[in-house]
């Protein structure tokens, strides 16, 4: 089953796509959408609607999963996230994907055994779990963890239901 994983953000979201067959993982694709901060809010939307829409057909994902918002001090950065991960869902439905929603803390857990770990933490355990991976950068290694996170997830539905 191939599972796309991506981590929103209006200036960056974060891409990765995992291939899992039981419980082995292995790297697919993956990388990150970037948008101009020149442009209108509308116009960098539209950007990373197409973008992931254009990496969502190329590759076929089965399913999708997708870190959930945080909210941070300043009001506008949470409002302006929330719109490119309310895209970023929209990019993922419109091509009849169901998506996981994972807090990054539940992620962080799933990957490192505790929800207080630092990102770097969580990107070295996505080199160790997916070694074969040229990493995009830190975006597409966060979405990559949410996509381990989908599947170890999933993997524990099918043993449990």
């Amino acid at each position: 089953m191939i599972i796309i994983g991506l981590d929103p953000g209006l200036a960056c979201t974060g891409w990765g796509m995992i291939a899992a067959e039981g419980n082995r993982l292995s790297h697919v694709a993956n990388g990150q959408v970037r948008t101009d901060a020149k442009q209108a809010l509308a116009a960098r939307l539209v950007r990373l609607e197409e973008e992931l829409g254009r990496v969502i057909e190329a590759h076929a994902p089965a399913t999708a999963a997708c870190e959930e918002v945080f909210l941070n001090d300043n009001p506008q950065s949470t409002l302006k996230l929330g719109q490119a991960r309310g895209v970023v869902l929209l990019a993922a439905a419109r091509r009849g994907l169901e998506v996981g929603e994972y807090a990054a803390r539940l992620v962080k857990k799933a990957l490192v055994g505790t929800g207080a770990a630092e990102k770097a933490q969580v990107h070295a355990m996505v080199q160790r779990l997916l070694p074969a991976a040229k990493i995009a950068g830190a975006d597409a290694a966060d979405a990559l963890a949410v996509a381990i996170t989908h599947a170890h997830h999933l993997a524990t539905a099918r043993r449990v239901g």
